[in-house]
């Protein structure tokens, strides 16, 4: 069967929207081909920086016949419904539509639309163009005199249809001046000239004798070997780094591995500082020695082409420019040295955290506040955690982390650590942005968990103070991983932490300096409009022409006025205040639980356990994690299962009992109406679990709760099979509704069963 051969030939793509670029193609091509009636065999996309293809295996010469039925209106319908169906349809008359008959709707039209197949390369001349010109780059350019855009400029298209045995037709049509062939161009500065190809298979032949290699996952691989390769011979190791391997081979189409060096006196700044350096500004790999694993003072470099020198101008270029480069970094580094991070602070003043939020220096003033009180519930020093804080954020105005804002944390560890600070200072400095991702380290050190929570809990409460809250589709803040992190940091450290004591200290120490410059600015909006109204009514006083239209606007001023200073009273209200602490606290502790569900449920725990174990004010996260864990282990059990049988029964008679009497059984059982030996000992037990289950619980011993309720399984069994708790006698009857109250209350000590499945 035929195939597919397509290429567009460019500039330079960026490397970082090549790999998605080749899957946008692939699926743009093959949707577009299906829609059309064209099924394939196999398809496959490359990308290289100068092109982009496909090659779609399998396509059939044509797209079959089809035949359609539309069923129409009824033959009697009015004649605007039965002109809608001919429209519909595409009848010229309804002399060509046909009367079908069914026995509910009786005699009504049906059309019967038949579509022949169309030849393949006419349906691909339509389709190709179509997806190019939608493509979906993102930010695409124009070029030339025309309005077609792509990427950067294409300079060539090939594009052939054909069988193997067959000689391919070129599939005909233009994007903008360009029109397809079959003309393939090699590597850019080895093999410039063009070449012309049938097909897939003597394309990518042809290119790589003309030095392009077209896989970007070969390219990489070519790349990562041959700089092991080239290291290990001189015992170095290559610094691992995937996206930087991604980026070099869409860098270059034929990729050869190189090594340069730079002075040693480099080696003085740390280590993240010269590889960031290094991979920064020349896209290079650094070395460590393989036998003391520390950074060498050589690097590795990925040309685009085999050098008649042997690629000695091309390193002593990298070597060059990396020389300042590592200048620079060092003047940086021992200028940022020689001011003390205090020093830095007032600097933070000038920098905006966020329109709405102040700026860095207000927010340091509240992770003072909020770190120190947090330390002091998870056992951390708090004057060494108030002074992290105070700290954490100084390095953001270093000239380092001003080049390279990556570095923020990482270097205000550097310098915490040589200005002498406490080393659990230094440590918080880079800590607490941690974790970055849901495979990234926490912090452990009790000084950095108390800067890092209250970071975050800092960063959590200020946008939903604001209503700036994650969407489906947009997290632009990144408070998805923020509360994450908290979460994390909580469970792997075991902390037990009622989050919302610390939510409702941020809100509150966040609203307090928001209304006081709220009330200040709408003060001043008052004061102003009040001069504004005493200038107008003296110019009224004087100006006998003064006219009602004038007098209106000045009337409208005082309205606005009068509605400013109401404003300014409404937010020094301390009831509002503490309505509006509690309003975003309550929808923040909501938000951790969607996001801790979503942990629990990524590894494997069931959902229905979850949501049992989460209640509207569950706040401690750890205590969350362990009942799941526990209430799990349980009903792995046969006794588990047996007991949630058993509490099921019971709790779907009480329903059904509460529901037909009209009212809620409370548990109050009487020890005087318990007749039968079953009812008294399970009356018993469950007074026996009410006081251990609660200790237990209140320990936060939950799986020992989780064992204590399952012997109740034996009690809550023998009462089924003996006791009917519908007695004749009512008294009786609302007692034993009463004790099945009661066992439902202990068992939701520990979860709510009822939102237990299976």
């Amino acid at each position: 069967m035929p195939e597919l051969l397509l290429e567009v030939f460019s500039e330079e793509i960026p490397a970082r929207l090549q790999r998605r670029a080749a899957e946008d193609l692939k699926k743009g091509v093959t949707n577009a081909m299906v829609d059309r009636g064209l099924v394939y065999e196999s398809a496959a996309a490359f990308v290289t920086p100068r092109r982009l293809a496909l090659t779609v295996t399998g396509i059939p010469a044509r797209s079959p016949d089809t035949r359609e039925e539309r069923k129409g209106p009824r033959t009697d319908a009015p004649q605007k419904a039965i002109e809608g169906f001919l429209r519909g349809a595409g009848l010229a008359s309804i002399e060509e539509a046909q009367v079908a008959h069914d026995d509910k709707k009786g005699d009504f039209y049906l059309a019967v639309v038949e579509k022949p197949g169309e030849d393949a390369q006419t349906i691909l001349s339509e389709v190709l163009p179509s997806v190019l010109g939608g493509f979906p780059w993102g930010k695409p350019m124009r070029w030339g005199a025309g309005r077609d855009q792509w990427v950067r400029p294409i300079r060539a298209i090939t594009a052939t249809f054909g069988t193997e045995n067959d000689e391919p037709d070129v599939v005909p049509f233009s994007v903008g001046d360009i029109r397809s062939g079959q003309t393939v161009f090699g590597h850019r500065f080895m093999a410039p000239d063009g070449f012309s190809v049938k097909r897939f298979s003597d394309y990518a032949d042809g290119l790589k004798a003309n030095k392009v290699v077209l896989d970007l996952d070969r390219r990489m691989d070519e790349i990562k070997t041959d700089a092991e390769h080239l290291a290990f011979a001189q015992g170095l190791v290559v610094i691992e780094d995937q996206g930087l391997l991604e980026e070099t081979a869409g860098l270059v189409e034929w990729p050869v591995v190189m090594m340069g060096s730079f002075d040693e006196k480099f080696l003085e700044l740390p280590d993240e500082v010269v590889i960031t350096s290094i991979k920064s500004h020349q896209k290079c790999f650094c070395v460590r020695d393989r036998a003391t694993g520390k950074l060498a003072n050589k690097f590795i470099l990925v040309s685009n082409l085999e050098a008649s020198d042997g690629g000695k101008v091309i390193v002593a270029g990298n070597e060059k420019v990396i020389r300042a480069r590592l200048s620079d970094a060092m003047f940086f580094y021992r200028n940022d040295l020689s001011m003390p991070l205090e020093q830095r602070l007032p600097k933070l003043a000038e920098m905006v955290f966020h329109q709405k939020l102040g700026n860095q220096l207000e927010r340091v003033e509240r992770l003072e506040t909020l770190a120190a009180e947090i330390a002091k519930k998870i056992g951390a020093d708090v004057a060494v955690s108030g002074r992290a804080a105070r700290l954490a954020k100084a390095d953001l105005v270093t000239e380092m982390v001003f080049e390279f804002p990556e570095l923020q944390g990482l270097m205000g560890r550097y310098y915490a650590e040589a200005q002498g600070e406490d080393a659990a200072v230094a440590d918080a400095a880079e800590m607490h942005y941690k974790p970055l991702g849901p495979s990234d380290e926490v912090p452990t050190n009790p000084v950095g968990i108390a800067v890092a929570l209250a970071d975050k809990l800092d960063l959590l409460t200020g946008f939903w103070s604001i209503d700036e809250k994650p969407t489906g589709s947009r997290d632009p803040f990144a408070l998805r991983r923020a509360a994450l992190g908290v979460i994390r940091i909580l469970v792997e450290n075991e902390i037990a932490f009622g989050v919302s004591e610390y939510v409702n200290d941020a809100i509150r120490l966040r609203l307090a300096r928001y209304y006081e410059f709220e009330i200040v600015r709408w003060a001043k909006a008052a004061n102003i409009l009040e001069m504004r109204t005493q200038e107008i009514a003296r110019l009224a006083l004087e100006d006998t022409d003064f006219d009602d239209e004038a007098r209106q606007h000045l009337k409208t001023i005082g309205l606005i006025r009068d509605d400013l200073r109401a404003m300014a009273e409404t937010l020094q209200d301390s009831g509002k205040f503490h309505l509006k602490v509690n309003s975003i606290s309550q929808d923040l502790l909501a938000f951790f639980h969607d996001r801790l569900k979503v942990m629990l449920r990524d590894k494997g725990a069931r959902h229905d356990l979850v949501d049992a174990v989460i209640s509207g004010k569950s706040d401690d996260v750890l205590e969350i994690v362990r009942r799941v864990g526990a209430l799990s282990a349980l009903l792995e059990t046969e006794t588990g299962a047996q007991l949630l049988a058993g509490y099921r029964r019971g709790a779907n008679i009480l329903a059904a009992e509460e529901k037909k009497d009209g009212t809620t059984y409370t548990g109050d059982v009487d020890a005087k109406l318990l007749k039968d030996a079953e009812e008294k000992a399970l009356a018993e037990a469950v007074d026996a679990r009410i006081k251990s289950v609660g200790k237990l619980v209140a320990a936060d011993d939950y799986r020992g709760a989780i064992d204590d309720l399952s012997t109740l399984r034996s009690p809550v069994d023998q009462f089924f099979d003996k006791v009917l708790v519908n007695d004749d006698d009512p008294k009786v009857r609302a007692n034993r509704l009463n004790l099945l109250a009661r066992l439902r209350d202990v068992m939701h000590q520990v979860a709510d069963f009822s939102k237990i499945e299976g």
